[in-house]
């Protein structure tokens, strides 16, 4: 998730492709998970489908257990996808910083994936 603040910074001079709180990869594809995307914009809508069970369910009025039982089942997809983003800027973006030798960026970025799962386990 994004940070509450938001950064407008100009775009990268070397051709990488920036998102829009100023970060990048450095390859011109956005960030490390665009070969993943197809998968996880697979699994989101599988959880939009999931939610809108859940709006028919209480419009049908159906059983509060039965609600409840899908709710969790469309939370544990989420968490899912969410772990599977912080496992990956693990992996790439705090590596490349450390790679890149730069321990500044490199702390920015093990401190963005510790407040990326204190608001994963606040919810």
């Amino acid at each position: 998730m994004a940070s509450d603040e938001t950064t407008h910074e100009a775009g990268p001079t070397d051709g990488s492709q920036a998102s829009p709180n100023g970060h990048h990869d450095g390859h011109g594809t956005g960030y490390w998970y665009h070969g993943d995307k197809t998968a996880i914009q697979r699994r989101l809508r599988r959880i939009e489908g999931q939610i809108r069970g859940l709006q028919r369910m209480v419009d049908d009025d159906e059983y509060c257990i039965d609600i409840l039982t899908q709710i969790s089942a469309s939370t544990k997809g989420l968490q899912a996808v969410a772990l599977n983003l912080l496992e990956g800027h693990i992996a790439h973006c705090v590596a490349e910083a450390q790679v890149n030798g730069d321990a500044a960026e490199a702390e920015g970025k093990v401190k963005e994936a510790t407040d990326a799962v204190a608001r994963l386990l606040r919810t």
